[in-house]
């Protein structure tokens, strides 16, 4: 099974992608991930990265694919993997496209998790941290039972800077913009497969299955 995985910020697809691994005992390849390693281990193309990391620009196409290409290689991918967080545009759809051809291992399917914008502010703004455990709540679903206070430690509970209506709507905006196309391209490719992302997680993740178990 060689999946890329879609959807918005807050649309829970880390979740399921956490889910699919334990069950099909596939690895999870995120782009961010594999680029740190890279410049930790300090491998040719991490050089390269890290080189214009420091210069404050963000890493070429090319050098993101070379390592998901390096990673894609390796024995625990054999049997197949998740891409999440790449592609983001369709250029990149097409050069990874391209690789994977190269390479045989074209993807099977691409798995969009929609949930409607208004679920995703609510998910993402209504998030709350304690300062002290760093235990997670939200004011929408899953309140603390004393306002701005912790279960668990009585710390004080916190909004991050990144959860703020003003961010996140610029957030889901980059993502409807570069992202969401990718939704077509996969479509017109007949791989693309779309599942509700409401409900319970378990429910959620039975769709999911029996999508991709579908013939």
């Amino acid at each position: 099974m060689r999946l890329v995985l879609l959807g918005a910020p807050g649309a829970g697809k880390g979740t399921q992608a956490k889910m699919l691994i334990e069950k099909y005992k596939i690895p999870q390849i995120s782009t961010g991930d594999i680029l740190r390693k890279a410049v930790a281990d300090g491998t040719p193309l991490g050089k390269e990265a890290k080189t214009i990391m420091d210069k404050g620009e963000l890493v070429p196409d090319k050098i993101v694919l070379g390592l998901v290409e390096e990673r894609v290689k390796q024995e625990d991918c054999k049997k197949g993997f998740i891409l999440d967080g790449f592609p983001r545009n369709t250029a990149q759809a097409e050069a990874l496209d391209k690789m994977l051809k190269d390479l045989r291992m074209p993807l099977d399917s691409a798995l969009s998790v929609d949930v409607p914008k208004d679920d995703l502010m609510k998910r993402l703004t209504g998030r709350r941290t304690c300062k002290g455990c760093q235990q997670m709540y939200n004011v929408y679903y899953s309140p603390s039972k004393k306002k701005d206070v912790c279960d668990k430690c009585g710390g004080e509970l916190f909004q991050r800077g990144d959860d703020k209506e003003e961010t996140i709507k610029k957030r889901l905006d980059v993502y409807d913009s570069s992202t969401a196309p990718l939704i077509d391209y996969y479509k017109k490719k007949g791989i693309l497969k779309s599942v509700k992302g409401v409900g319970s997680i378990d429910e959620i993740f039975k769709k999911v299955c029996s999508l991709l178990e579908r013939e």
